[in-house]
């Protein structure tokens, strides 16, 4: 099958990363790449040519790139701000987009996201790589196998030190430093949200109604600014307008419940604590453990004891992973959070050799996207709920409620 000629848009961290997986692959031949700075453009088509023997071009300019007929398909890692005048610019030369995730900054810019791949017809996907964790579809396997029974709430979080990398941002030239000291708000949802809402079915026959959201006081980065692992010392005492922990509460018109945390920047470890909880049982991510109702669930008044008794049980479960994950090459484990990233990138170059529609489409990026404007109203407002749009125009009710993947 011919492979699909790629640009990239965006070479920091993230762009670095996905562009370094791409060059390994054989559905796709990356073609030209595109960063406002000159060495970053320099180091990724070294390293892509190092990899693949052929260099791509390089520009500054993105709108250079989206004039080169070669190019089937783009990939925006850019800065969150640049994300949805990007993506419109792409879908409108017509280049298959694959948008990488993060917060719209307004709910107009979702309308507008949406209006142009309506207009365009151009194939979009949202590059939300944590739909494609294991954990997050064996979950979703047993749901739809009906062993959860009915599903009530929905837990997840974006829990991650961040510390060093917000006040770096001078230093590594990164976004996220200016959001944390102009904006309060869930700035991150999409890593939970995302699983979560093809859970449910969210544009699938069930949608977002409302949601409200707290923030607590902003104390960890002004600390951490005059601890001596600040890599900017110049920011010592920069206060923040973005709270340590954002607390989301999301209804669902079918009566389940979503809650989502924010988790960016006082000490802890790694964790997206992806939380299902269904009539028959749970399953716990932060675990590794699926507890069923008819397995004569033992109960302990030392909550490590119920740790240790059930921790890791999910690989008794293994039997009901998706055939993407049975068939997992383990050398692609390490290709980017242990292969979410592959899995993902292989998902959407398939979808455009194909001709299918992509996995996550354009009402998933505009209704996760979304979460962050509004939760920074609700906080604005002491956590005054808020209503969340319908993208689809009532099309929920009636499309059809698929998986990203063959469960």
């Amino acid at each position: 099958m011919k492979q699909v000629n790629v640009g990239f848009i965006g070479l920091g961290c993230r762009g670095k990363l996905l562009s370094s997986i791409v060059a390994e692959m054989e559905e796709a031949n990356i073609v030209a790449v595109c960063d406002l700075y000159e060495d970053r453009q320099k180091e990724a088509a070294e390293m892509i040519g190092q990899k693949t023997g052929t260099k791509p071009k390089t520009c500054g300019d993105y709108h250079e790139l989206l004039k080169d007929d070669a190019i089937d398909a783009v990939i925006i890692a850019a800065s969150w701000e640049a994300h949805v005048p990007v993506a419109i610019d792409c879908m409108q030369a017509g280049k298959i987009t694959a948008l990488e995730v993060g917060g719209a900054y307004t709910v107009e810019d979702c309308y507008a996201l949406v209006e142009a791949q309506e207009r365009t017809g151009t194939p979009f996907m949202f590059l939300e790589n944590c739909c494609y964790g294991k954990f997050e579809l064996l979950s979703t396997s047993l749901v739809r196998k009906g062993m959860m029974g009915e599903i009530v709430h929905c837990h997840g979080a974006y829990g991650h030190d961040l510390r060093s990398e917000v006040l770096g941002g001078r230093v590594n030239r990164h976004y996220r430093l200016n959001n944390y000291i102009t904006r309060n708000c869930e700035n991150y949802p999409t890593h939970e949200l995302g699983p979560i809402a093809r859970l449910l079915g969210i544009n699938r026959g069930n949608r977002m109604v409302s949601l409200v959201s707290v923030a607590s006081k902003a104390a960890g980065l002004q600390e951490f600014s005059h601890d001596p692992r600040n890599p900017d010392p110049s920011l010592a005492g920069q206060k923040f307008a973005q709270g340590d922990i954002i607390h989301t509460l999301i209804t669902c018109e079918d009566g389940s419940t979503i809650s989502l945390k924010l988790d960016t920047t006082l000490p802890r470890f790694y964790s997206r604590e992806f939380t299902v909880r269904g009539t028959k049982g749970c399953c716990l991510m932060d675990i590794n453990a699926v507890l069923l109702d008819d397995e004569g669930l033992e109960e302990f008044f030392d909550p490590q004891l119920s740790v240790q008794k059930y921790l890791n049980n999910a690989e008794q479960f293994s039997e009901y992973l998706p055939k993407i994950w049975k068939d997992m090459d383990k050398q692609k484990t390490h290709c980017g959070h242990g292969g979410m990233d592959y899995l993902m990138l292989r998902e959407f170059f398939r979808a455009v050799q194909e001709g299918r529609p992509m996995p996550i489409d354009i009402y998933d990026a505009a209704a996760w996207m979304v979460i962050t404007p509004l939760s920074e109203q609700s906080i604005a407002r002491q956590g005054a709920a808020v209503e969340i749009p319908d993208f689809t125009n009532g099309a929920w009710r009636t499309r059809k409620n698929t998986d990203i993947v063959e469960l």
